[in-house]
């Protein structure tokens, strides 16, 4: 697959909170690069949580480049409707997005989508979420990005891939290891693996299922971009 620089889905901006989300569609970004130059979207990655998508998106918009024609805000989500499995792609999309027809006819169904303070860990919790909202799954970067963006008339749509699904609880309950600043806090890791040494055959399933799941994204991604 190939991209063009000069086609109608340039000038666009897709932003990820974490590496992990970004990385496949930065590699199949790169390998469809026809020609040396700027790529025909931008990757911007956030960090996790509202307070860092917040602080990352305003400083880019200040970079000097040129503001984006639209946003895709990408990632994980955590299932909240017990019809989804692990590595079901949904979207959310502003009335005016160019590339909302893109998105359908790449299979995509419209979910409804809810942006949360903290990870949903446990199968309870995202019960609980699922009958306060109906929303089908949980993420908590995109409310915040797209209110920016419509403060400042740039269409924008929602593109996760469930890494979890509603009936699946997470191995650790990452909200207890992060730092401040919604980094993921390493010692903190390793004490909690060192007290609990079967959570790691878990981390490790949940990190492939991840895997997995970041790279049907990637797919979908291109698909609607080429």
């Amino acid at each position: 697959m190939q991209l063009n620089p000069g086609g109608p889905a340039a000038g666009g901006w897709v932003i990820f909170a974490v590496p992990e989300e970004a990385r496949p569609f930065q590699r199949k970004l790169w390998a469809a690069m026809t020609n040396p130059g700027p790529a025909p979207v931008r990757v911007l990655v956030t960090g996790m949580g509202a307070r860092n998508a917040e602080r990352a998106f305003l400083a880019a918009l200040a970079d000097g480049t040129v503001a984006p024609k639209w946003i895709l805000t990408c990632g994980f989500a955590g299932g909240l409707n017990p019809e989804l499995r692990s590595g079901a792609v949904g979207f959310d999309a502003d009335s005016a997005f160019p590339l909302a027809e893109r998105l359908q006819r790449a299979g995509l169904k419209a979910w409804k989508f809810e942006c949360a303070t903290t990870v949903a860990t446990t199968v309870a919790e995202k019960s609980a979420l699922r009958r306060a909202t109906q929303a089908d799954a949980v993420e908590m970067e995109s409310g915040v990005l797209r209110r920016l963006a419509r403060e400042r008339g740039i269409p924008s749509a929602t593109v996760r891939v469930i890494s979890d699904a509603a009936d699946e609880p997470l191995p650790l309950d990452f909200n207890t290891l992060m730092t401040p600043k919604m980094n993921l806090s390493l010692p903190r890791l390793l004490v909690r693996l060192a007290g609990s040494p079967g959570k790691i055959p878990q981390l490790i399933r949940f990190g492939r299922q991840a895997q997995r799941a970041a790279g049907g994204l990637a797919e979908i991604l291109m698909l609607v971009l080429a």
